[in-house]
């Protein structure tokens, strides 16, 4: 992590502190800039899930997001889940090796094309892309965290959806109008959540 965001990481150790600052991201950055075209609904009805994960093993990790796999099997009301990693330090490519792991308990407990895994860390960066591109805000978030997301309501939301493959593009050309420095703004404007509740 940059020291700015490792910083401010460090202060929010309270789970309701955390799942604050990722909801104002959802909400500021992913909903109203149109990152993803299908969140406001989901917003909206209240079936976003949030889990704070503290920094423990790796297996500990990986077993507690296998039990979110269960709770949404059996709750069918919840419509996602953000697995957040309370996890300061964790670097981008620790975080990315977590990930494969993450993605291989997922197929070894049969949630092949049941659940899919987006991914999101505060320095992601997209293989062959410059740190201080913009367009790697589009996955970049206040904490590393997996997006639990179920492959059938993907599919249904896509049916209705005119060239959802344009998404990525449309993103990407978005977010470098906007700039490096505008994206990593509203980011680190996510933090200022902390004071409000504390």
């Amino acid at each position: 992590m940059s020291e700015t965001t490792a910083a401010r990481h460090q202060h929010a150790d309270e789970p309701n502190v955390i799942i604050a600052q990722t909801k104002c991201w959802v909400e500021d950055v992913i909903v109203r800039l149109n990152i993803c075209p299908f969140a406001k609904a989901e917003m909206q009805a209240q079936t976003v899930h949030y889990v704070v994960q503290a920094k423990s093993s790796d297996l500990d990790i990986i077993d507690a997001l296998a039990q979110q796999c269960i709770e949404l099997d059996n709750t069918l009301s919840r419509a996602t889940t953000l697995f957040i990693l309370n996890i300061p330090n964790l670097g981008f490519y620790s975080y990315l090796d977590l990930l494969e792991q993450a993605e291989q308990r997922l197929s070894d407990n049969g949630y092949d094309g049941i659940y899919q895994l987006a991914s999101f860390h505060p320095e992601y960066c997209f293989g062959g892309s410059e740190p201080d591109d913009a367009a790697n805000y589009t996955n970049r978030s206040p904490y590393p965290m997996f997006h639990l997301i179920r492959e059938a309501d993907i599919s249904k939301a896509l049916v209705n959806f005119l060239r959802p493959e344009s998404i990525p593009e449309r993103n990407i050309e978005f977010t470098r109008r906007k700039g490096h420095s505008h994206m990593n703004k509203l980011l680190m404007s996510c933090y200022d959540i902390d004071s409000e509740i504390q």
